[in-house]
C-alpha cells in the first residue's frame, strides 16, 4: 500500500533546536522527532536538556550542554554537529522594564541572548556549511518589537525585532543554496518564562482575555508553526515572519 502523503512530513531530516531544555524549544524537539526528524537539541541546563531527550521519538542526533553566549561553547556544540536540514533557533530571554530603567548594560544583556547569540550560531552554520543545500532556519522572534509595543516591553521588543530584520537579509543572502531563512513572531505563550514573578498570576490571567481566542498560545501552538517551516509545505516560503497570537495583533 502505497504511503500516505504528507508535505509536513520530517522524514530524512536532521534539525537542531536550541534552548531545548523547556518551553517552546523542548516542545519543539519533540514534535519534530514525532514527525519523524532525527533531533540535536543543546541548551544550558544538562539535567533538563536529558529530560527532552527522553522524550524524543528516537535518541538525539547530538546533545551538547551550551550556552550560546560563550564562543568556547559554541565551537564545542558546532564540532558535533552533523550536516542539518534544518535549525530552530528557540534560545532566548525576556524582561518587563520600562524604558527610563533600559540602561545600555540592559540592553547589552538582552541583545546578547536574544539577538547576537542566535545571529552568530545562524552566521557559523551557514559559513561552515553545516546547513545543507535546501535547509530551513527559523528564528524565535516575537510580535514585541514587530507587531505589539506594550509598555515595559521596549528592551526585549528591540531585540525580538532586531533578530526579526536580520532574518530578511539573511533570506537573501542564503538564497542562492536554497536556504531558507523565516521567522516565527509568538504572542504571549504559557512557559515557565512568564511564571518568574515579574507579572503577577492575576495580571497573566487579566491580560490572557485580551487575545481574540480566549487564551495565551501554548508551546505545542509555536512547535507546530516550526514544523510547517522546516518541511516541504514550506519549500516556496522565505525572508517571512509568522504571526502566531491568537488573534493579538488585530
Amino acid at each position: 500500500m502505497e504511503a500516505t502523503f504528507n508535505p509536513f512530513s520530517l522524514e530524512g531530516k536532521t534539525i537542531l533546536v536550541t534552548g531545548a531544555s523547556s518551553g517552546i524549544g523542548r516542545e519543539t524537539a519533540i514534535a519534530c522527532s514525532r514527525m519523524g526528524a532525527a533531533v540535536a537539541i543543546t541548551a544550558r541546563d544538562e539535567g533538563r536538556l536529558q529530560e527532552t531527550a527522553q522524550q524524543l521519538a528516537t535518541p538525539p542526533a547530538a546533545m551538547v550542554t551550551a550556552d550560546l553566549t560563550d564562543d568556547d561553547q559554541v565551537k564545542q556544540l558546532l564540532a558535533a554537529l552533523p550536516p542539518l536540514n534544518g535549525a530552530v533557533l528557540c534560545a532566548g530571554n525576556s524582561t518587563t522594564l520600562p524604558i527610563q530603567f533600559g540602561t545600555r548594560e540592559k540592553f547589552d544583556e538582552m541583545f546578547d541572548v536574544n539577538f547576537f547569540a542566535p545571529v552568530e550560531l545562524m552566521r557559523l552554520l551557514f559559513k561552515k556549511k553545516l546547513l545543507q543545500k535546501g535547509a530551513s532556519v527559523v528564528l524565535l522572534a516575537s510580535i514585541g518589537g514587530t507587531h505589539s509595543f506594550m509598555p515595559g516591553n521596549g528592551v526585549y521588543g528591540a531585540s525580538k525585532a532586531a533578530l526579526n530584520s536580520v532574518m530578511r537579509y539573511a533570506a537573501r543572502e542564503f538564497s542562492p543554496r536554497r536556504i531558507r531563512v523565516n521567522s516565527i513572531c509568538p504572542g504571549m505563550v504559557d512557559t515557565p518564562l512568564i511564571h518568574r514573578g515579574t507579572i503577577t498570576e492575576e495580571q497573566l490571567a487579566e491580560d490572557a482575555k485580551k487575545y481574540p481566542l480566549g487564551r495565551y498560545g501554548r508551546p505545542d501552538d509555536i512547535a507546530n508553526g516550526a514544523i510547517y517551516l522546516l518541511s516541504d509545505a514550506s519549500s516556496w516560503l522565505t525572508g517571512h515572519d509568522l504571526v502566531i497570537d491568537g488573534g493579538f495583533s488585530i
